[in-house]
């Protein structure tokens, strides 16, 4: 199954006005997403929040389907939640880890998960442990092997880092993890919407991911899975009247299912929106996304390799839709509002965002552009003219 590049530009308006290389950030809602959004919201305003969320009861519940389809799993084992780092801290902090129990982790991991690591390490003694990189750049499973001992109680990994281009091979270190009984937290923040995921093939216990980005949901929603044999033996780090029962003065009893990870206020039109945004992409096939993806990311780094000034600084075998770069003499800073004027949406990753990577490769302040299937050919040739002319000083 191929992309119908007219029909996809066709349900996203903005293409005709601007070139959106910014998917990693947030992709551009397509019309049927927001059309979702916008009627439930008009809906709520016509006849009340509560009411509207009856009227749509069936069809958020079908939401827990659309997202048990993406990653070949039960609708038990989802739960919707805010964001993806929310999704990744209640997966994290439900875990029962003390004084000595070792956290094995990647080079590249995003801060926001590593700095959680250090939260663990400071107030409950927990110990972290970087896997180092294969020769490649990516994740080293080998590696992760000979770390493993009997203090080892999570592997936690980022699928598709936030700078670099690489994915991690998420399916090889489940393969590890699952041999040694290992939970397995896997961030697919950047991975949802723009590579296959299936979390049996994987091999992850718990996945987090948001709407916002390659699944071109709205901002405000992600979700989490939990693998039902973890399940049982996890408390959130905080519970309300959604993820538990009240059921004695003394007493209550947490959901069977994923949802008690939810809590009890939503975000209804936003959450519909996502299982709107989660059912296009399925329409797509998310091999064919992935197809089309890879081969523009892969053209625009030919094009940009070629150029005077530029550098690459992707790593990885396996590589996705991040292309990220550096213009000699330039700040990516500066460059970001600079394209904006000429209709190009792009970002900037600083070193902050993945320290230990960064600190290796002695990374500066990246320009991020991150391709998505709706993205043309056309638009590739602009960017990397636009890049060229920058990088001439023009």
């Amino acid at each position: 199954m191929s992309i119908d590049l007219a029909r996809a530009r066709a349900d996203t308006p903005a293409t005709a006005r601007l070139i959106h290389l910014n998917n990693a950030g947030a992709g551009l809602m397509p019309t049927p997403v927001l059309e979702t959004v916008i009627k439930h919201l008009q809906l709520e305003a016509e006849i009340g929040g509560y009411e509207a969320a009856g009227v749509t009861a069936a069809r958020h519940e079908r939401v827990y389907d659309s997202i048990a389809t993406l990653l070949g799993c039960h609708r038990d084992e989802v739960a919707l939640v805010e964001n993806a780092t929310v999704a990744w801290q209640l997966a994290f902090h439900s875990l029962k880890l003390g004084s000595g129990d070792r956290i094995l982790t990647a080079e590249a991991e995003y801060a926001s998960n590593y700095i959680s690591f250090l939260q663990a390490s400071r107030s409950r003694g927990v110990e972290v442990a970087v896997v180092p990189n294969d020769p490649d750049g990516a994740f080293d499973v080998a590696a992760l092997e000979r770390m493993i001992d009997p203090r080892v109680k999570l592997i936690a990994v980022t699928h598709v880092p936030t700078n670099g281009g690489l994915v991690n091979p998420a399916a090889a270190i489940g393969k590890v993890a699952r041999a040694h009984k290992i939970p397995f937290l896997l961030d697919a923040c950047q991975s949802a919407g723009q590579l296959p995921l299936d979390v049996d093939a994987v091999g992850c216990d718990m996945l987090s991911a948001t709407g916002r980005k390659y699944l071109r949901g709205p901002r405000g929603t992600g979700f989490l899975y939990v693998r039902r044999s973890l399940l049982e033996g996890l408390e959130p780090p905080f519970i309300d009247l959604q993820g538990a029962r009240w059921v004695a003065p003394d007493r209550y009893e947490l959901r069977p299912d994923a949802r008690r990870f939810e809590n009890w206020e939503n975000y209804v039109a936003g959450q519909l929106g996502l299982g709107a945004a989660v059912d296009y992409a399925l329409g797509w096939g998310l091999h064919a996304i992935a197809a089309r993806v890879g081969a523009l990311a892969d053209m625009l780094r030919t094009r940009l390799a070629a150029l005077p000034g530029v550098g690459l600084r992707d790593l990885g075998r396996q590589r996705c839709g991040i292309v990220s770069f550096t213009v000699a003499g330039r700040e990516p800073r500066e460059l970001v509002p600079l394209l904006r004027q000429q209709h190009i949406n792009v970002s900037a990753s600083g070193p902050s965002s993945t320290l230990l990577d960064a600190l290796a490769r002695r990374l500066p302040d990246l320009l991020r552009a991150s391709v998505h299937y709706y993205n043309s050919e056309t638009e590739i040739d602009r960017f990397v003219q636009a890049i060229a002319a920058i990088a001439r000083g023009r």
